[in-house]
């Protein structure tokens, strides 16, 4: 059995620059990979979903418009829409390719799983390591609905290889990929349904920030069915029929699955590693990062973590200090995310009901974003500047902002938290006028009172 110093199962964010700086101090690496490099925000995730979302953005043109006495009618080429997506998904994994070689990381094309403590095989090839590394992410759930196996029905993965605009596009699930995904194509011209089992969309946020989305979507043309779920699928001459658990039949060209995920360890035979999984199926780390299995560590959101790019990149930065010798650990940061509807999601901390779920005494601040003078004079007014307290301490406990750039401006409180600061110095901090983020000391300042 051919023995290296470290394996590396999964090629997604933090797995390849993990990977890149092992090999880069002389150390022998293994990645195994069984699809495209990159993982899920190089190939379906992440940068697609952007880019798609920027076409549709246009094909919108800018809210308010009409007010504003500009009026736009687009010609969407979905063909060219999709074309230009993909190949931004084949660039940037090439990209990844070309990294792994250029620092000399050796890469296996195979599914990995696990013979034995710290021994990984794939193919015809078994290897032991001091160190493996599992991030394999986390895959769509498709839920056991009666007809659907079968069809050609889509995930958020393949989602990407539609050439032609389907008249009519249904999507099961309102979270993100169903709320950003709907947008988009009901801004290309598709006539999209979004199903929800929930009584209203986006349901693990706030009940006014699902409103305002719900709102925004409705205006781009979405209808929603909530509170229903999908009892059977049919698909006959190329049309899906929906049967809901209401009685009432929807049809479309295209029907995508979208109602959450899955952890990536079907494969990963973690039981013959000594690796012990949750009752979820998601990899047991402790704060650190090591598995059941000593050498073996997880990261990213096979561990059970949030789905974003950016908490296993930040995973693998602690692993390898850890790796190192340092005194890193999983929670020591604050976590932030956004999606990117328009108007976008920006989110960070504690919400108020959790923050007094963990027994802060925590007030919060809302302003409409019509005090805030470049959304009223751009006449994008649609969403709220949110910020939780605590009044013990005055420091930040958490905010959510609705409304243009709230993916970018959110990174204000993430930056005041990681630092400790208060309420007042945010108050106290001159914003350029007039920009969306002078409406951040407008927030602190209705604390004042």
């Amino acid at each position: 059995m051919e023995k290296v110093d470290a394996i590396i199962i999964g090629s997604g964010q933090g797995g390849v620059p993990l990977a890149i700086d092992l090999a880069g101090e002389g150390r022998s690496v293994v990645l195994f990979e069984k699809a495209a490099l990159g993982g899920s925000c190089v190939n379906y995730g992440c940068r697609p979903s952007k880019a798609f979302l920027a076409s549709a953005r246009i094909a919108a043109g800018d809210p308010g418009n009409d007010e504003m006495g500009v009026r736009v009618k687009a010609e969407v080429d979905f063909a060219q829409v999709m074309a230009r997506t993909r190949s931004i998904i084949s660039g940037s994994s090439a990209g990844t390719a070309a990294r792994l070689a250029s620092a000399g990381v050796r890469v296996v094309n195979e599914e990995a799983s696990f013979t034995g403590e710290r021994i990984v095989s794939g193919g015809d090839l078994a290897l032991e390591a001091g160190v493996v590394v599992i991030n394999t992410g986390s895959a769509p759930f498709v839920p056991p609905v009666k007809g659907l196996e079968g069809t050609p029905y889509m995930t958020y993965i393949d989602f990407w290889r539609m050439r032609e605009l389907p008249p009519r596009m249904l999507i099961v699930g309102g979270g993100y990929v169903g709320v950003e995904l709907g947008q988009g194509m009901a801004r290309l011209g598709s006539e999209t349904h979004i199903v929800e089992r929930h009584d209203r969309i986006i349901a693990h946020e706030e009940p006014d920030v699902s409103e305002v989305i719900r709102e925004a979507l409705a205006e781009d043309g979405v209808i929603f069915h909530l509170g229903d779920e999908t009892r059977e699928v049919d698909y006959q001459n190329g049309v899906f029929t929906l049967t809901l658990d209401n009685g009432g039949q929807l049809r479309g060209e295209a029907l995508l699955m979208a109602v959450g995920q899955q952890p990536g360890t079907g494969s990963l035979n973690a039981a013959a590693g000594g690796i012990e999984l949750s009752q979820r199926g998601y990899i047991k780390v402790d704060e650190r990062f090591q598995t059941t299995c000593p050498g073996v560590y997880a990261i990213g959101d096979v561990t059970g973590q949030p789905a974003f790019t950016h908490v296993a990149w930040e995973d693998y930065r602690r692993l390898k200090s850890i790796l190192g010798g340092g005194d890193r650990r999983q929670g020591d940061r604050v976590l932030g995310y956004a999606f990117f509807s328009e108007p976008q999601v920006g989110r960070v901390g504690l919400t108020l009901e959790q923050a007094e779920k963990q027994g802060y005494n925590a007030r919060a601040a809302t302003i409409p974003l019509e005090w805030v003078a470049l959304a009223y004079l751009s006449g994008r007014t649609r969403g709220f500047f949110r910020m939780v307290i605590d009044r013990d301490t005055d420091r930040i406990l958490g905010a959510t902002l609705v409304g243009p750039a709230a993916g970018e401006l959110i990174h204000v409180f993430l930056a005041h938290m990681e630092a400790g600061s208060t309420w007042q110095l945010l108050e106290q901090s001159v914003h350029v006028h007039p920009t969306l983020a002078e409406g951040l000391p407008t927030l602190a300042r209705t604390l004042m009172s």
